[in-house]
């Protein structure tokens, strides 16, 4: 059973610009079959773009799809973890946060991405959550 967020995280997330486009965020997303974006500023994390973020923030409020990342991205008192943060840790901190996803960082920047998802595939894999997290992407 794996200890540590390093052990499940997903390494080398998308990451976008604050200043960026949402489109072009959504090309990421797509690109990498990656439900979110790490919002980064000269490395440092700042915040997270989620693609429900782009439904809710952008499509549902009939915003330009131009509009910038730092409009509409989860910013306030980002929850983050490290590699070493024990998985059980990563759980109950986004329990607490109410989040499906967590940066890691170290020295301020993004090394991973953790969901909701890959600690259900490690705590049962025969979750109906780990199954949908686990299957083939939708084309």
């Amino acid at each position: 059973m794996p200890q540590t967020v390093a052990d499940v995280m997903t390494r080398d997330p998308r990451s976008v610009d604050p200043d960026a486009p949402v489109w072009a965020a959504a090309e990421q997303m797509r690109d990498a079959d990656a439900g979110a974006v790490i919002v980064t500023d000269r490395e440092q994390v700042v915040g997270i773009l989620t693609d429900r973020d782009i439904a809710v923030r952008v499509v549902a409020d009939r915003r330009d799809p131009g509009t910038p990342v730092r409009q509409v991205c989860s910013n306030a008192a980002i929850k983050a973890v490290t590699p070493d943060t024990p998985v059980e840790q990563a759980v109950q901190t986004m329990r607490s946060a109410a989040v499906r996803r967590l940066p890691v960082v170290q020295d301020g920047r993004a090394v991973g991405i953790v969901s909701l998802g890959d600690l259900a595939i490690e705590r049962d894999e025969r979750s109906a959550l780990a199954d949908i997290s686990a299957a083939a992407p939708n084309e």
